[in-house]
């Protein structure tokens, strides 16, 4: 059942198309992060401006080397130690549209999900994951709680852990200029 969901998902995403999902954080809405029409989407669909970032998720650490060149295994490991979802902000992306990188940074979060990462891994791009609420509202916890424009407005609901709660947005760190972890939130 889970791999129907996942072929769907792959199927939805490279016809340009956005997602309603379950991260491994919260309820989410998601795109192929290489597709600036679909971005776009996301944007207008949780009337977000622009200036504001979207998340990234990876399911890999090469898959996270191809978009961005200042990190080490060694300091991403110990971030990732506690098995926590941690996004990490990091600076000079790069081979991603420009609607994502206005201010030379990207936030990524390397994904254990398994859900997520087959996902990415079938797409063989990352995916945007930005919680499933209209901008300045209150993040749902649960499917039921998704506002219905939200709905009515991707190309494809995943109908998965949409009886469980998902509470627990990510942590998120920068690593500045000077390779120091700075916590976020």
């Amino acid at each position: 059942m889970i791999e129907k969901h996942i072929d769907e998902c792959v199927k939805i995403l490279n016809k340009g198309g956005v997602i309603l999902y379950p991260t491994d954080t919260i309820w989410g809405i998601g795109c192929d992060a290489t597709n600036t029409k679909s971005i776009e989407k996301i944007y207008k669909i949780k009337k977000r401006p622009k200036e504001k970032p979207l998340i990234l998720l990876v399911n890999n650490i090469k898959m996270l080397s191809e978009y961005v060149g200042n990190f080490t295994e060694d300091k991403l490991k110990k971030i990732n130690k506690n098995n926590e979802p941690t996004t990490i902000i990091y600076s000079n992306p790069k081979k991603l549209p420009k609607i994502l990188t206005k201010t030379n940074t990207i936030a990524i979060r390397l994904t254990t999900d398994y859900f997520c990462k087959e996902i990415i891994k079938k797409l063989k791009k990352p995916i945007i994951s930005t919680s499933a609420n209209i901008s300045n509202e209150t993040n749902p916890i649960n499917f039921k709680q998704i506002n219905n424009k939200i709905k009515k407005m991707v190309d494809y609901i995943v109908e998965y852990k949409m009886n469980q709660n998902l509470e627990n947005p990510s942590k998120i760190i920068k690593i500045n200029s000077e390779n120091k972890i700075e916590f976020i939130r």
